[in-house]
């Protein structure tokens, strides 16, 4: 099952990675939102992982980009983020991220949390 990650910063991109892909996940990856949507629409991930402090191009635009394409607004968007001030995660929500998970990644829970997501839906 494949999952996009749209991460600019390469140490949370390894982490991510080497965790999802240990779960049997296929990864892919993007250091853009640009270069994230171009995936989502040519790959049709299960799901996408989306920091939200993005260069160029926000997590926050870029998921509201991904939810009005008809090729990808069905996708889950999960917000993963340093972000963690109040009302961040219901600006996240706002914008169309289905899920919001702050950094730094929880190595143990990443993998059945995206599984639960996929599988699911979004958790409520």
């Amino acid at each position: 099952m494949k999952v996009l990650i749209i991460e600019d910063n390469p140490l949370n991109m390894e982490l991510a990675t080497d965790v999802l892909t240990a779960s049997g996940y296929e990864v892919l990856q993007a250091d853009n939102a640009e270069a994230g949507i171009a995936l989502a629409q040519s790959e049709s991930p299960a799901l996408i992982l989306l920091d939200l402090s993005l260069p160029g191009m926000d997590g926050l635009t870029a998921v509201t980009v991904l939810k009005r394409e008809p090729g990808t607004t069905l996708i889950p968007v999960v917000a993963l983020t340093a972000h963690a001030m109040k009302g961040d995660e219901e600006k996240a929500l706002a914008a169309g991220c289905d899920a919001y998970l702050t950094k730094p990644i929880q190595a143990l829970e990443l993998p059945e949390t995206v599984r639960k997501i996929i599988e699911s839906g979004v958790p409520k």
